[in-house]
């Protein structure tokens, strides 16, 4: 049977590659796709260029409601068994969305990524699934290293939101993205969450997905990371695991604000901090949601984190090395009190 998939995909800006990202999933062979393309304020007429076609819905919300809201209103189209969320400059193998759904139709398969690679070097990795530091920081996986390092299926502990496929039921089930991240780190906590409901997430590296990945640097990027970080971290971690990690926790804070302040966005570090103040009732109600409908617990979840910090992506900040030494000592004393 043909499996059918409904792919999100969102429109922001100039969009130089929607046109032919959303052609590539059009034109993915054994399944039945439709896709769904939510305009959060394209400026060129990319969108207008896809509006037409054949197996193309748009919608347009009516402000820019970022990744993680975009993504609920467009997965809010579908009627398909299964959701692929594809970035607007990500270009799918024919074949990339049937390998996905294959995988993902698992039972104990949570969500299915793709292998993302390099557009200007197709033959190195952008992600072949994203480590999760004990401290919530997360990063590109494989970045850079060649294809054949990252040939096997393998469960990794965060899938990349450039390209995934996951059953809309349980979508549904978990409520997917949270509108209040808007964007960044919203495809990590959706992956803890199904570590947490004893379900895996999976690299798939014969689905193969070319991805004009660029990492933009700016105040607001950075302030939306940082925020983000600490939402995952006080709403998926237990109690437990928050109380023992307090030492590494308040380092690494005094490491990022020492970070932003020399990188010029120490305002945007501390706005984060506002926004967990004004909205801890939210952040109460979404921690309680989480920890009551999770089975697995942080002892078993956290052997797959890392306490090494090491992302390819990014300079690796001064003094990294003395963190990692302090955090990787003090992570295997601690470890052992969860």
């Amino acid at each position: 049977m043909t499996a059918a998939v409904t792919a999100v995909m969102l429109a922001y800006g100039a969009e130089e590659w929607l046109p032919d990202a959303v052609a590539a999933v059009l034109g993915s062979s054994g399944v039945h796709v439709v896709v769904v393309v939510v305009d959060n304020g394209c400026t060129s007429d990319a969108v207008d260029r896809v509006k037409g076609l054949s197996g193309v819905r748009v919608i347009t919300p009516e402000a820019n409601v970022g990744y993680a809201g975009g993504c609920a209103r467009g997965a809010a189209e579908a009627t398909t068994q299964y959701l692929a969320f594809v970035n607007s400059d990500a270009i799918v193998a024919s074949d990339a969305l049937v390998r996905l759904a294959a995988v993902a139709a698992e039972p104990r398969v949570g969500l299915a990524m793709g292998s993302i690679r390099l557009a200007h070097s197709p033959e190195l990795i952008n992600s072949a699934g994203n480590p999760l530091h004990i401290t919530g920081l997360s990063w590109a996986g494989g970045f850079n290293e060649p294809i054949s390092q990252h040939a096997q299926r393998r469960s990794v502990m965060a899938g990349s939101g450039c390209c995934f496929v996951i059953r809309r039921d349980l979508w549904e089930n978990l409520g997917g993205f949270a509108a209040e991240f808007f964007a960044y780190c919203e495809d990590t906590e959706l992956s803890v969450r199904l570590w947490q409901q004893g379900l895996t997430v999976e690299y798939v590296p014969d689905a193969v997905v070319i991805h004009h990945y660029e990492f933009s640097r700016n105040a607001l990027k950075y302030y939306l990371l940082e925020r983000n970080r600490a939402i995952v971290l006080l709403t998926t971690y237990q109690a437990r695991s928050l109380i023992v990690l307090v030492p590494v926790l308040l380092l690494t804070e005094l490491v990022m604000l020492a970070a932003a302040l020399r990188g010029g966005w120490g305002a945007a570090k501390l706005r984060g901090w506002h926004w967990l103040w004004r909205h801890r009732r939210w952040l109460r109600t979404r921690r309680a949601m989480i920890q009551r409908e999770r089975t697995v617990p942080d002892a078993v979840i956290f052997q797959r984190v890392t306490s090494r910090f090491d992302p390819a992506n990014i300079a690796a900040p001064p003094g990294v090395g003395v963190y990692n030494a302090v955090v990787g000592g003090y992570w295997r004393v601690a470890r052992k009190l969860l």
